[in-house]
């Protein structure tokens, strides 16, 4: 895999194992006792060996890797950015003869599970997903995990799934800050909307049960009215947001929990109300929105940076069998105003 030969040898007399040991237990090839093996990948972390750059490009190369990326919607602009970081690191992994297989699909189990056996027909070697939360997705995962293809969940995470790690935000606290913040601008009281994608994607549900803790517990005058769900579509979003505006007159405050943000904000506009609207993510609707005044605050989750972690923690397992630390790597979330973008 191009480790220098004094740095096998050095893991090898520290594991107390044989340089051929070694070898196979770096480039995940031939049978190695788990002990053994266990001890020797401890040492490799512990001195923080990296496989040199050239020799990792030639053995790699010969191996001719596949992942497979699997996103939601290309109508979703969220994921078109993190897709974005994606690309930017799969372009990176070209020079080591890694290619990348992407589907984008919509929040239906039916698509994922295809687009998931399309991907392994194509013989690939992992697979980056951002899952939708369903019993028979995670069943799929876990065959394809126990196929020796380490799966990455990002942006959202499916539970009780055998995959390797998760990339994204805190999502149970992204929605508890969005409950502190409607503290703030609404100084704790108030009729609300919650418009999310859909129940049945970890990360819409998390950030509404966080939410709903907060407020129950911090702000018993914040009271819900409805929550609804726009399924991350502009159109379903407008006619949603416009049916809640007029049936109910007391709501004074909008909060987006997922994308369909223009097309709810849209009809806010129409609606000529002054309601507190708090969002997330930093796509340029959403920030035109923020400039304009329409939303007051946005929660944004770096997804760029969340494609190109995902895609390059598979890679780093595939080539020298590096686990993260934790499997969860958690992306800071960064928050926006008006003020701070003009």
């Amino acid at each position: 895999m191009g480790f220098s030969m004094a740095t096998i040898k050095e893991i090898a007399e520290l594991a107390g194992v044989s340089r051929g040991t070694v070898d196979r237990v770096l480039n995940n090839r031939g049978e190695v006792n788990a002990e053994t093996a266990a001890r020797v990948k401890e040492i490799v972390k512990a001195l923080d060996y990296r496989p040199n750059k050239a020799g990792l490009a030639l053995a790699v190369r010969k191996k001719k890797y596949k992942i497979g990326v699997i996103l939601f919607s290309e109508n979703n602009p969220f994921f078109d950015e993190v897709m974005e970081g994606v690309q930017v690191k799969a372009f990176e992994l070209l020079d080591y003869g890694v290619s990348t297989i992407t589907k984008r699909v919509e929040f239906d189990v039916s698509a994922q599970l295809a687009a998931m056996d399309e991907l392994i027909a194509d013989g690939i070697h992992g697979l980056l997903i951002a899952p939708y939360n369903d019993e028979m997705i995670r069943r799929k995962m876990d065959e394809i995990v126990d196929m020796q293809i380490p799966v990455v969940t990002v942006n959202t995470d499916i539970e009780g799934s055998k995959r390797m790690a998760y990339v994204g935000t805190d999502y149970f606290q992204s929605g508890r800050i969005a409950a502190g913040l409607f503290g703030l601008l609404t100084r704790g009281k108030t009729e609300l909307a919650i418009i999310t994608g859909s129940s049945n994607v970890l990360c819409h549900s998390e950030r509404i049960r966080g939410f709903r803790e907060v407020l129950e517990k911090d702000y018993p005058d914040i009271q819900i009215a409805e929550i609804a769900e726009n399924h991350d579509d502009e159109f379903e979003s407008y006619a949603i947001t416009k049916r809640i505006l007029e049936s109910c007159p007391d709501i004074e405050a909008l909060f987006f929990s997922a994308a369909g943000v223009c097309g709810g904000c849209r009809a806010v506009i129409e609606s000529r109300k002054r309601v507190k609207v708090v969002t997330f993510d930093e796509v340029p609707t959403t920030m035109q929105m923020l400039r304009d005044g329409v939303i007051s605050v946005t929660i944004g989750q770096q997804p760029f940076r969340q494609g190109a972690k995902a895609l390059d923690i598979i890679f780093d397992y595939l080539t020298s069998g590096r686990v993260p630390e934790a499997d969860e790597c958690i992306i800071d979330l960064t928050m926006k105003i008006r003020e701070n973008i003009i």
